[in-house]
């Protein structure tokens, strides 16, 4: 790996000691960063850490230090990215001893499909409003899922998960129950 190497940068080390759920967040990011840092030594790549907690889940970011060197870790729909989330996730529990449910992002991938989901939730919302009919979307993971539901929560519509994994889909609608 080059002199430049991967750094990590704990975003929230005040974290409150009042909480010892905060503090586990922190340690889960902090075990999730060594051991992220470990496998970008292995692949000689070069990576930013960034260890974030949003909520009540730790955040763990890759970012590039040249652009596109990264995209084989995100892979087709972010296949490779979903198995080295649950490898790390792994990793984090050995660590803590507690499950871990840390969301991984590398070189900015998660981020921009959030985008892409909420755009499809608001054009998805347009044509229930326009038509009146529920709307079918194709089948996504349970992290694209939970971020259609909340767009659409956001928005006072509907929505419910159906089908069986992996082809688990959302209807959208204008009333009714929210999944």
């Amino acid at each position: 790996m080059s002199d430049q190497g991967s750094t990590t940068e704990i975003v929230d080390e005040e974290a409150p000691s009042t909480g010892n759920g905060a503090t586990l967040l922190v340690q889960e990011g902090d075990a999730a960063a060594d051991y992220l840092e470990g496998f970008l030594d292995i692949l000689d790549l070069d990576g930013d850490i960034d260890i974030d907690v949003e909520g009540n889940r730790a955040m763990v970011s890759i970012i590039e230090a040249n652009a596109g060197e990264l995209r084989a870790l995100v892979g087709a729909d972010g296949a490779v990215l979903n198995a080295l989330q649950e490898l790390t996730r792994l990793a984090a529990t050995q660590a803590t001893g507690e499950r871990s449910r840390l969301m991984l992002d590398i070189a900015g991938y998660r981020a921009a499909r959030r985008a892409a989901l909420q755009d499809l939730a608001t054009e998805a919302m347009s044509r229930v409003r326009s038509s009146g009919e529920p709307v079918a979307l194709e089948p996504m993971s349970a992290f694209e899922r939970k971020v259609v539901h909340d767009a659409v929560a956001a928005a006072g519509m509907s929505s419910a998960s159906e089908g069986e994994e992996p082809r688990r889909y959302i209807v959208i609608s204008a009333t009714g129950p929210s999944a």
